[in-house]
C-alpha cells in the first residue's frame, strides 16, 4: 500500500466506532468508596482537585540559579473521579498542566485542567460518558475515535511558540503557555487530523522533532518529522506485524529506534468489550523486537531481537561505526513483564499498594551489520530517565532517573545520576516520606548544569520543587520551593528558559 492508502486506513479507523455505540446500564461500582476508605497517607497524590489551582507563590529556601530563570511545565492525570465514580487506572485521569515560574528567590505556581472535548462534555453531564484507556465504567459508551478517549495527561512539548499537551494515542492539544488555557486540538495536516501523536516526541539538538503514533487495530506505525518552527516536514504510515503497545522511542543522529515489547493488541478482545489496555495480551514468544528506521529514508528498516521484556521509557540512543559494524547503543528502563500496568497502576485508584516487576536501568547494543542484539542490566531500579537535552541522539554518559523503590508505598524515594558506560551512580535520597516525580537536566553553558524536579512530601502534605548542582547531586538541594498544598502526582514535563509568558 502507498502512503495515501495507509493514512486513509488510519483516518477511517479514527472516524469509525471501535464498537457499536450503545450505552450500558448504569451500575456504580465500589472503587471510589474503597479509595475513600483507604488509610494510606500516600493516596493524597491520587486525589482529584475540586477545581483548577489558582496562581500562588511558593516559600523559597535558597536561590535558584540564573540558568533556571524560566518555567518548568508538568502534566499528569488529575481528574480521577466524577459523579461518584472513580477510574480504575491511574493513566485514565483527566490531564492537569502545572506551571512553575522560577525567578531567583521567587517561584510562582499555577495548575489547570486541560479542557479536552472529553472532559468538557463529561463535566457538563456530571458523569463519565466514554470509555478510557484502562477503564470502562458502567453506563459509558465505547470510544468513537482516539480523541474521544484523549485526556492530554502524559507529556508536554513546547514547539513553535505553542505548548502541546500530549497523550498516548490521540491528537496533541494546544495549551496557552502563559494562562494554561486550552486552545483546541493540533492538526498537522488535513489528512492527519485526529490521528495518533504519541506522548514522547524526541527533539534533536538542532530543534527538529521526531514522533510516532500507533494504529493498533490496523498494525500501522505512523511517523512524523517536524521542523523547529513547528512546520510538518513529512508524515507516513508503516505496516508492522503484531504491532505492540509502544509508549516511547529513541533517536540517534541517523536512526529512529523502537523497542517493541510483546504486549500485543488483539481485536477479538476489544470486540468482546475489553478496555483498550485489556485488549492487549502478553506474548513472550515474540521477544522484544527492535525496529530501526533510517531517518532519511523510512523505507530502510531493520528488525533485531532482544529477550522478552516490557518498558515504558528510554533514556537515549547513539550510533557509531566500528570495525565490527554499525552499532547503536540505547538505554532504557526494563521490567520482566507488563504485570505492573495491569495491576500496580490500577490498584492505586483504590488506595492500594501492589508490587509488580521492578523496573531496572538497562543498556542494549544493536549491531546493524550482523543483526546481533545484546543487553546488560545495571542493577539499579529506575524510572523517568532523562539526559542533557543537548545530547539527544548523540553519545552520552549520564542518565538522570528516579530510584529506590519502597515496599510500603508506591513510587521512588531518591534520584540518581548514573554513568551508563561505567555503571557508577551518585544519588540523593529524599527519604521515606517523599514520592519522587520526574526530574530534568537543565544546561548551563559549559558548566555541569542543574537538576530540577518535584516531590510530594507526605509528612508536610505539600509539593516541593528542588534544584541540585548536577555534579554535586549527593550534596543535596541548593534551593527549594515549597507549595502550600499537595499537587496530584504527575508524569512528565519540560523546562523552558527565559522570561515567563
Amino acid at each position: 500500500m502507498d502512503r495515501r492508502e495507509l493514512l486513509r486506513l488510519l483516518a477511517a479507523a479514527g472516524a469509525a466506532p471501535l464498537l457499536p455505540r450503545a450505552a450500558r446500564a448504569a451500575n456504580p461500582d465500589g472503587w471510589q468508596a474503597q479509595f475513600d476508605a483507604s488509610g494510606a497517607g500516600w493516596k493524597i497524590g491520587f486525589a482529584t482537585p475540586p477545581a483548577d489551582l489558582a496562581p500562588t507563590r511558593a516559600v523559597v529556601r535558597g536561590r535558584f540559579p540564573d540558568a533556571l530563570s524560566g518555567t518548568l511545565y508538568r502534566v499528569g492525570p488529575a481528574g480521577h473521579d466524577l459523579g461518584g465514580e472513580r477510574y480504575h487506572h491511574w493513566f485514565d485521569g483527566d490531564g492537569m498542566t502545572q506551571r512553575f515560574v522560577i525567578e531567583g528567590r521567587e517561584v510562582r505556581h499555577q495548575g489547570r485542567f486541560v479542557a479536552t472535548g472529553k472532559r468538557t462534555a463529561e463535566l457538563r453531564a456530571g458523569r463519565r460518558l466514554d470509555e478510557a484507556f484502562g477503564t470502562i465504567l458502567p453506563g459509558v459508551a465505547p470510544a468513537t475515535s482516539p480523541d474521544s478517549m484523549n485526556v492530554a495527561n502524559t507529556n508536554l512539548l513546547p514547539l513553535g511558540g505553542e505548548l502541546l499537551a500530549l497523550w498516548e494515542g490521540g491528537s496533541a492539544t494546544r495549551v496557552d503557555p502563559g494562562s494554561l488555557g486550552t486552545l483546541g486540538l493540533k492538526t498537522w495536516r488535513g489528512d492527519l487530523a485526529g490521528l495518533p501523536f504519541s506522548a514522547h516526541p524526541r527533539v534533536d539538538p538542532d530543534g527538529s522533532v521526531w514522533n510516532f503514533g500507533i494504529g493498533s487495530g490496523q498494525g500501522l506505525l505512523l511517523l512524523y518529522e517536524i521542523a523547529p518552527d513547528g512546520a510538518l516536514r513529512r508524515a507516513d504510515a508503516l505496516p508492522v506485524p503484531a504491532l505492540p503497545m509502544v509508549h516511547d522511542f529513541a533517536v540517534t543522529d541517523r536512526h529512529l529506534v523502537f523497542l517493541m515489547p510483546p504486549l500485543v493488541f488483539e481485536r477479538a478482545r476489544k470486540d468482546a468489550g475489553a478496555s483498550f489496555l485489556d485488549a492487549h495480551v502478553w506474548r513472550p514468544e515474540l521477544g522484544m523486537r527492535v525496529l530501526v528506521v533510517d531517518k532519511k529514508d523510512w523505507g530502510k528498516r531493520q528488525l533485531l531481537q532482544l529477550p522478552a521484556g516490557f518498558l515504558f521509557h528510554l533514556g537515549n540512543a547513539w550510533s557509531e561505526d566500528t570495525a565490527g559494524g554499525t552499532l547503536i547503543h540505547v538505554d532504557y528502563v526494563r521490567s520482566d513483564t507488563a504485570a505492573a500496568v495491569f495491576t500496580s497502576d490500577r490498584e492505586l485508584m483504590r488506595g492500594r499498594r501492589v508490587r509488580g516487576p521492578e523496573p531496572t536501568l538497562t543498556v542494549a547494543t544493536l549491531n546493524l551489520s550482523t543483526g546481533e542484539a545484546r543487553q546488560t542490566g545495571l542493577g539499579l531500579d529506575a524510572e523517568f530517565p532523562r539526559i542533557d537535552p543537548r545530547r539527544i541522539g548523540l553519545r552520552h554518559r549520564q542518565v538522570l532517573h528516579a530510584t529506590q523503590l519502597l515496599a510500603e508505598r508506591p513510587g521512588f524515594a531518591a534520584i540518581a545520576l548514573t554513568d551508563v558506560e561505567s555503571g557508577a551512580s551518585q544519588r540523593f535520597v529524599y527519604g521515606p516520606q517523599a514520592m519522587v516525580e520526574e526530574h530534568v537536566l537543565v544546561p548551563d553553558g559549559e558548566r555541569p548544569g542543574w537538576i530540577l524536579g518535584t516531590v510530594l512530601d507526605l509528612a508536610q502534605k505539600k509539593t516541593v520543587l528542588s534544584c541540585f548542582a548536577a555534579d554535586r547531586l549527593a550534596d543535596g538541594p541548593v534551593a527549594q520551593a515549597t507549595l502550600a498544598h499537595a499537587l496530584p502526582l504527575g508524569l512528565h514535563g519540560v523546562f523552558v528558559p527565559g522570561a515567563a509568558a
